[in-house]
Formats: structure tokens, sequence, C-alpha cells
């Protein structure tokens, strides 16, 4: 039987400092259903985004909205991956992974943001499965992952909170403009 998910946050030596700009993103809650939230947030905010606009960066060298949610929904595996295997009490070390050679080699700009946004919800889908099936005793597990360690709770917190953090990008640079 599956434990509901924790409703307090991790606590800060749970996860890498790097991380705390995503975990303080999220409310207080239950993560899962802040999880499963953003799903429907995400699609009705870029649902009707057209694909000239999508392809577009608010300045050069910076990403597309495409690349954007291409970005969360690669992020979210990597990190999903990384519960999946702590949670299932996997002590091996993983390694971190690079933004920026993730980007290089895939062109969201050739998909359809619908295409892309469908991905984003299957993975969250999924990511939302494999949580909510947690035992209380496999949310605190630990890992090392980059070199730190951190907790299934915490990569939760940090999937919701990344997204979050693009989010707010998205909102406050590609999607303000008239």
């Amino acid at each position: 039987m599956s434990a509901a998910a924790p409703a307090a946050k991790p606590e800060s030596g749970e996860y890498a400092d790097y991380y705390e700009k995503y975990v303080a993103l999220v409310p207080d809650g239950n993560v899962v259903e802040t999880l499963g939230r953003q799903i429907y947030e995400t699609l009705a905010l870029l649902g009707n985004v057209d694909e000239e606009r999508a392809g577009r960066s608010y300045e050069p060298g910076k990403w597309s909205i495409k690349e954007v949610v291409g970005h969360i929904v690669d992020g979210e595996r990597v990190f999903a991956y990384r519960a999946l295997r702590f949670a299932r009490g996997d002590q091996t070390p993983l390694p971190g992974f690079d933004q920026e050679t993730f980007s290089r080699h895939v062109d969201f700009n050739a998909r359809t943001l619908p295409d892309i946004l469908e991905e984003f919800a299957e993975v969250r889908r999924a990511t939302v499965g494999l949580l909510r099936s947690l035992t209380e005793e496999a949310w605190v597990r630990r890992g090392v992952a980059s070199d730190n360690e951190v907790s299934v709770r915490a990569l939760a917190y940090i999937i919701a909170g990344h997204e979050a953090h693009h989010v707010r990008i998205l909102r406050e640079r590609y999607l303000s403009e008239g």
C-alpha cells in the first residue's frame, strides 16, 4: 500500500544548495497534487501560443518556448529516474547531466508546440504515477546524484520547482509582450 506524499518540504540537507531556488517555488501541501495541477496550468498557459511565437526566443542566444518546454521534459525525465533509483534502494551514485549538451543534440523547434506539450503531459503523468506509488520509507530514501546527496522527497520538489521556475520565465519574458 502506498503512503500519501509528504506534506512537509524537504530540509536543506536533503538536496544541493543549488536547488533551493526550485524547492522554494513549490507551495506547501501535497507535492504530488502540485505536480498533477501543473500539467493543466502549463497546458492552459501555452495551449494557444501560435507556432511562430513558440519558435522564437525573447533575445538572441536564449531558448524558444518550444526549447524551454523540451528542457522541462528532459529535466523531469532525469530527476524522475533518480527518484526511481533511490526509491528502490539503489545506492549507485548517478552522474550529473549537462542541459547545454542536451539542447545541442535535439531540435525542439522542428516539432510542433502541441506535440511537445503532449510529451510534457505524458512524462508528468508518469512521474505522478511513480510518486503516488511510493511508500513512506521510499520518500525519505537518499542517493547521490551529481556528487550530492538527495532524497526522493527533494527530487519531487525539484521537479515541481524546476517547472515553476521556467513557467515564470515564460510568463515574464515570452508571454507578457504584446
